[in-house]
């Protein structure tokens, strides 16, 4: 029987690997990586700094090319389908060719699996597709969420009151009651359009060394954040940023 081990690797710095991911990624013979171009190297070599520090047992890494995404179309739903279905079979090809009855192979997820990834919902679909016979775990991560939180010395909730975690794509200002708003995945800025007295705590490359902060009441800070995103996005080809919304009371 093959198995997987499917490992959240924390936001960035590789001190948030946990001990009990180290522990899982010694039990692993293949690492499964998916290379998204070249602007994005720093998240392979991320990686590969990750194994070269915390594994102690012979390994091999397999590369490939992760399917493009339509990031404009005119139907989200179904582009992102068509997008894990390419996926689905990109990582049955290399669970069959690169992984041997016996072996243990993994993948290791930027963040945590549960929050914002596709990787479960991929090896579900690889599963029901019944080519592939093996057994799985999961392994959890710090989210860019703890990271945010945790640079900017502040609670997540406040006492008693419930957090809203959504994407900018669903934003679209502070509904009443939902008073404290993480967004992440937020390619447009929809901050921007967030209106009355409320304050932002933003980061982007949270846990690496282009790690960027802000923080201030949003009427203030927003064209800063929307400047210093521009310039970082333009130096790095790529931004992952994630922020905190919370309407003042």
């Amino acid at each position: 029987m093959r198995r997987l081990l499917v490992i959240g690797i924390g936001a960035g710095d590789p001190d948030h690997v946990t001990v009990q991911a180290i522990k899982a990624m010694n039990r692993v013979d293949v690492f499964f990586v998916l290379d998204k171009g070249a602007a994005k190297d720093d998240l392979v070599r991320v990686r590969r700094q990750i194994l070269d520090e915390h594994v102690h047992r012979p390994h091999r890494v397999v590369q490939a090319q992760d399917p493009p995404r339509d990031r404009s179309p005119a139907d989200y739903r179904a582009a992102v389908d068509d997008w894990h279905e390419r996926r689905a079979e990109l990582y049955e090809r290399m669970l069959l060719d690169e992984l041997a009855d016996g072996e243990c192979g993994a993948f290791l997820v930027w963040g945590d699996p549960s929050l914002y990834d596709s990787t479960l919902r991929i090896v579900e679909r690889v599963l029901s597709r019944g080519n592939v016979s093996l057994e799985y775990e999961v392994v959890p991560g710090i989210t860019a969420v703890q990271a945010l939180t945790a640079r900017h010395r502040i609670v997540l909730n406040r006492v008693g009151e419930p957090v809203t975690i959504t994407t900018g794509r669903r934003l679209a200002g502070l509904p009443a009651g939902q008073d404290d708003v993480v967004v992440m995945l937020d390619g447009e800025e929809a901050f921007r359009e967030v209106d009355g007295d409320v304050d932002i705590w933003w980061g982007a490359y949270l846990g690496t060394p282009d790690e960027v902060l802000r923080s201030g009441r949003l009427s203030e800070v927003r064209d800063d954040i929307s400047r210093t995103r521009a310039e970082a996005r333009a130096r790095k080809g790529w931004i992952m940023d994630t922020y905190l919304l919370r309407r003042r009371s």
